[in-house]
């Protein structure tokens, strides 16, 4: 019995010995989860030593691209006068009817019309509006050209289908801006018949409608599609360079 002895003083030595290894372990190990780093003697699984991939930092959106024009030209001085006593015999305001606007930077228009009375050969009435729109670039939307370009074909379609309109033609523009359409038509108004030709264009991220329309009275005979045409498309290539001119 006496030579047992010191042997089981060893065994119970060595049991206590085991959880307060134990203990120590499990401490140094809650210490490297929360700083990140192991502690002195701690034994860490692959899971908790290792460093957390980076998160993927998120791309940034594509920026649009600035617009072009940043302002519009007066548009009564769009057209030349020598253009206008072409176009507009007799016009009542030679220089034009200013359209109302909150914004001239980014919409605009003018109009003149006059009646050239020939006696007994009747009287020739000429009307001409042009209007201007502009667009800013957006990042939620899109670009301003891309915005004009939406415009221009929303424009086309919509002058395409006027209620009440007849004989409706559509041609390109060519010549006139990035891009441009021409529609000819007919329209009963004032108990007399209106021929009108209409020319929308794109000019970076410019829209340019010019809309030119007449008849004759009292004898008097319409207007040539091909005459309101050309007209037309002169006032256009005329406002398209005055947008250009603005901003050089």
């Amino acid at each position: 019995m006496h030579r047992s002895a010191p042997r089981l003083t060893r065994i119970l030595a060595c049991a206590a010995v085991v959880p307060a290894l134990l203990v120590t372990a499990a401490c140094s190990s809650d210490d490297s989860d929360a700083s990140g780093s192991s502690g002195a003697g701690a034994t860490s699984s692959p899971a908790a030593g290792a460093s957390a991939p980076p998160s993927p930092s998120a791309k940034p959106s594509p920026s649009v691209a600035p617009a072009k024009f940043a302002k519009l030209p007066d548009a009564c001085r769009t057209l030349a006068e020598k253009t206008v006593d072409e176009l507009v015999p007799e016009a009542k305001k030679k220089g034009g009817t200013p359209g109302q606007s909150t914004d001239l930077g980014a919409r605009a228009a003018c109009s003149w019309n006059g009646l050239d009375d020939k006696g007994v050969k009747g009287s020739d009435y000429r009307w001409i509006d042009v209007s201007l729109l502009r667009f800013e670039s957006e990042q939620a939307i899109g670009s301003a050209e891309q915005r004009a370009q939406r415009k221009y074909t929303d424009k086309v379609a919509e002058t395409q289908t006027l209620e009440g309109a007849k004989k409706v033609a559509t041609a390109p523009a060519k010549g006139v801006g990035n891009e441009a359409t021409t529609i000819t038509y007919e329209l009963r108004k004032t108990d007399a018949d209106f021929r009108y030709a209409v020319v929308v264009a794109r000019t970076e991220n410019v829209v340019v409608t010019v809309s030119y329309n007449g008849t004759g009275y009292a004898g008097a005979k319409a207007p040539s599609n091909e005459d309101m045409v050309e007209g037309a498309v002169k006032a256009a290539q005329e406002a398209v360079a005055a947008v250009a001119k603005a901003n050089a």
